[in-house]
């Protein structure tokens, strides 16, 4: 048996009425839930926040998934809230990054499911994937060897929760 807890949940019923505020736990029979590792603690280094962070990863970070590609989310020291990560070796987001250096108008980007990704192999041990067209720049590093299935997967959240922006690359 799985527990659900549903917190701050608007569930339109009037304060007055007897089922008002019903956010204990929800039984969702015939699921089990599976062993989740414990991971350590990731310390990670990322760039300063700034407004247009402030402004836009919230929603990112709001849809990002505990699961991703078959690793668990594990937890993550920085300075930034807008910074997740996943398995080891790390799958890590970072919202609110620095336009890639090599995102120039030269430079070809990759589309996903509706999202352009520049893409950055100079790093033998990692790929450095950057979302090109949002209101802020988002990046995902991949371990080397993993292939793009962790980008794929959170083109989808990263669509709902920033717009679409026209791309500016460098000079």
């Amino acid at each position: 048996m799985v527990l659900v807890q549903v917190l701050g949940a608007d569930d339109g019923t009037s304060p007055d009425d007897p089922r008002a505020g019903r956010s204990g736990p929800a039984q969702v029979e015939g699921v089990e839930p599976g062993a989740r590792e414990e991971l350590p603690v990731l310390p990670l280094e990322v760039p300063p926040v700034t407004p247009a962070a402030e402004e836009h990863c919230p929603a990112v970070m709001g849809t990002l998934p505990l699961e991703l590609a078959g690793e668990v989310s594990r937890r993550v020291q920085s300075d930034s809230p807008y910074v997740y990560a996943w398995g080891e070796p790390p799958v890590v987001l970072t919202c609110g990054v620095e336009r890639p250096a090599g995102w120039t108008v030269s430079a070809a980007a990759i589309q996903i499911n509706g999202v352009q990704w520049y893409v950055d192999t100079a790093d033998p041990d990692s790929t450095v994937w950057t979302a090109v067209d949002r209101p802020v720049y988002v990046e995902v590093r991949l371990p080397s060897g993993v292939d793009s299935a962790p980008v794929t997967a959170l083109t989808v959240p990263l669509a709902e929760a920033l717009p679409y922006q026209e791309p500016t690359p460098g000079p």
